[in-house]
């Protein structure tokens, strides 16, 4: 083992930082021994410096982030800041400084992987990021590293501990969206402004990253279909326990039927309690990842959390650590395929509607009309009705969304329908 300590800066000590310093006091042996040689703390940045951090040299602390990464001496960077800027700039000087990279920022990474990585390239560097799309779930690396001989078809998961934690909640109690999510808040599951979680926005990043590295293709942010799960309802989960079903808002990224173009999308849908993602309960993440040879593969566990995304990222840290030692890099971006991202309109799945019509003969006869003008197939209709006013649910069989929304389109003009109560997406079967 050599004697010179590798020299890491770590960027941010909040929930996350302050976990990767402790690990890497407190496992400092176990550390070395694995990577080959000493690990050391050489700086921290920070922004309140006053604030007390327990087990770490003042000395360390700094609030000049872009002094420290261009030390010259730092080998490796720890980006757990998150946000676009200060990171984006923070992380390409620590690649023209000498230093490779582990960050656990999604949205930098789903925004601007590719100037990243090639960044990174051009400086000889390491990008490692497992801890940015699941937490201490080892997802990252088996994508671009164990499955780099198979084909990646479909990627689906639950990716987001926040929006499962509440969906659960109104699952398994009867809350509302309301109730569930002051409970999560409560708890710390949610931040004091959720929006990035319940909206998707926090998904979709992780969706962007996902599809890229399955697909071999650069697929950004703003290439993910996102919907939102602030409008799911206690009605919605009565009308899944109908189907068999549960609400999961899932992250989706597969081929299109031709092979030959990929989608994105994140939103909430329908899955049986038969499939392995339906008892995923709390805060917790699953993604299943379907490929031609080793057909389908689960990873499960805590998605979130100081302690769990720590872990990720300090066996990037190891990997990384290990390459500056033997002198070479790891996987690079992989986007060779290059394949086209295709808009939501040309998914293809099954689709629960619930709509309000008036309760007089003829209604169903003139719903059925619209869908079969639009070439979408229906598979069951459940009605009911009292005093002039019904409930119509219709479940289809696949369409594409194109097909759909413009089946959904004609039916908000008829007459006899008084308004179009929820549409949701059946998954996963």
């Amino acid at each position: 083992m050599r004697t010179r300590p590798l020299k890491v800066a770590l960027l941010g000590c909040g929930v996350v930082g302050s976990e990767v310093a402790r690990i890497m006091t407190t496992h400092a042996d176990d550390l070395a021994a694995r990577i080959g040689a000493p690990v050391e703390l050489a700086g921290v940045a920070v922004r309140r410096p006053s604030k007390v951090r327990e087990g770490i040299d003042p000395a360390l602390v700094t609030t000049d982030a872009t002094a420290l990464v261009k030390r010259g001496d730092i080998d490796v960077v720890v980006e757990v800041i998150g946000g676009i800027e200060p990171a984006r700039s923070l992380i390409t000087a620590a690649f023209e400084h000498g230093a490779s990279v582990v960050s656990a920022n999604k949205a930098l990474l789903a925004q601007d992987g590719a100037a990243l990585h090639a960044a990174a390239g051009e400086h000889n560097a390491d990008l490692y990021y497992e801890a940015a799309v699941a937490g201490a779930i080892p997802l990252i690396r088996p994508l671009r590293e164990s499955l780099a001989g198979d084909k990646v078809n479909r990627v689906l998961g639950i990716v987001n501990g926040t929006t499962n934690f509440i969906l659960d909640k109104m699952d398994s109690t009867g809350a509302g969206y309301q109730e569930a999510l002051d409970e999560a808040t409560a708890l710390g599951y949610a931040e004091a402004d959720p929006t990035a979680d319940v909206e998707g926005f926090d998904a979709a990043a992780k969706a962007a990253i996902l599809a890229g590295i399955a697909f071999h293709t650069r697929v950004r942010l703003d290439d993910v279909y996102r919907e939102g799960m602030t409008e799911v309802t206690a009605s919605d989960f009565a009308s899944a326990r109908n189907m068999g079903c549960t609400i999961k808002l899932l992250a989706i990224c597969e081929r299109a039927g031709d092979g030959q173009s990929v989608t994105a999308r994140v939103h909430p849908a329908m899955i049986p309690l038969t499939h392995p993602l339906a008892s995923v309960r709390g805060a917790y993440n699953a993604v299943f990842v379907e490929s031609d040879a080793s057909g389908q593969l689960m990873f499960y566990g805590p998605g979130a959390g100081g302690a769990p995304t720590a872990s990720a990222v300090l066996g990037d840290l190891v990997a990384v650590c290990r390459n500056r030692l033997s002198g070479t890099t790891g996987p690079g971006e992989s986007a060779y395929a290059a394949l086209p991202v295709s808009g939501m309109g040309d998914v293809v799945t099954r689709y629960h509607i619930s709509l309000d019509v008036a309760d007089k003969p003829g209604v169903l006869a003139q719903v059925a009309t619209v869908f079969a003008e639009h070439g979408v197939s229906i598979d069951t209709v459940r009605q009911t009705g009292k005093d002039g006013e019904a409930s119509l649910v219709v479940v289809t069989h696949r369409a594409s969304d194109a097909a759909l929304g413009g089946t959904v389109e004609a039916l908000r003009k008829l007459d006899t329908v008084r308004g179009v109560a929820s549409i949701m997406r059946v998954e996963g079967e």
